[in-house]
């Protein structure tokens, strides 16, 4: 077990030290404000940095939850598991799940926008398990451990990611240089938009392990701003219902304190 974990710390320190560290007191004056323990990474792809707050956690994994969906819906499509964002798969979820706009048949792109478990469950059964583990490692996702089990994985374990794994999968995606299809990656952007403006672009996704109960909550993502890219990854201690609704609005303030968005 010691072994383990100096050969984590190894790892994690060499991955810093390659790209570089900065801690932001602005953002972590904004985690203290909010009451919350949890990380925020930047990785600024032009510079090869990070920036953010909590050094230590950024380098911990935690189940992806949700924020899965983003590479679930590449693979989906480079193995063919779907034609486009917009077949429609059949729910075969419970009748009253935990979200009630959940319980209809829906395309990725309305069940990403969702965070519709049951579709992707059943985007994961057509996936096969043989695929998905090939596809995992492919993208070098995490700790790339899909087990044994298809349609929880992800959910449940054993996967795990980091929050500055998931800034640098984040940025091969927003640059579209994973070992994927072109076209899969540019449809997995499209249905990943969440804002724009002018000369800015917002993608990301939730996540919540354990929901609506204690867990972990992500919100991940990408900023497109002047041609330069900016992924980043946010994860804190869900404790209580009100802490679920930190997670963007602490992520967007983030952004901000950094001058990534204003």
């Amino acid at each position: 077990m010691k072994l383990l974990l100096a050969w984590l710390v190894f790892l994690f320190a060499s991955n810093t030290q390659a790209f570089g560290w900065k801690e932001s007191p602005k953002v972590g004056e904004l985690f203290n404000d909010a009451e919350v323990n949890g990380t925020f990474v930047l990785y600024d792809v032009a510079a090869q940095q990070y920036l953010g707050h909590n050094e230590a956690r950024a380098g911990v994994r935690f189940l992806p939850a949700s924020t899965f969906k983003i590479p679930h819906t590449l693979i989906g499509l480079s193995v063919g598991a779907v034609g486009s964002v917009d077949e429609i798969l059949p729910y075969k979820g419970p009748p009253q799940p935990f979200i009630k706009a959940w319980a209809k048949d829906m395309g990725l792109r309305d069940a990403i926008s969702l965070s519709n478990v049951p579709i992707y469950q059943e985007l994961a059964r057509r996936i096969g398990l043989e695929r998905m583990q090939e596809h995992v490692v492919r993208m070098d996702y995490g700790n790339k451990e899909v087990g044994t089990c298809v349609d929880s994985f992800w959910l449940a374990g054993p996967l795990k990611i980091s929050a500055l794994e998931q800034a640098l999968f984040l940025a091969k995606l927003a640059q579209g240089t994973l070992p994927f299809p072109p076209e899969a990656q540019k449809s997995v952007r499209e249905i990943a938009l969440l804002e724009q403006g002018a000369d800015w672009k917002l993608y990301g996704k939730t996540g919540w392990q354990n929901a609506p109960g204690q867990g972990v909550g992500w919100w991940v993502g990408w900023v497109e701003k002047n041609d330069h890219i900016y992924a980043f990854a946010l994860n804190i201690d869900i404790q209580k219902d009100a802490d679920a609704g930190k997670r963007v609005e602490l992520g967007k303030a983030s952004l901000e304190a950094l001058g990534i968005t204003q």
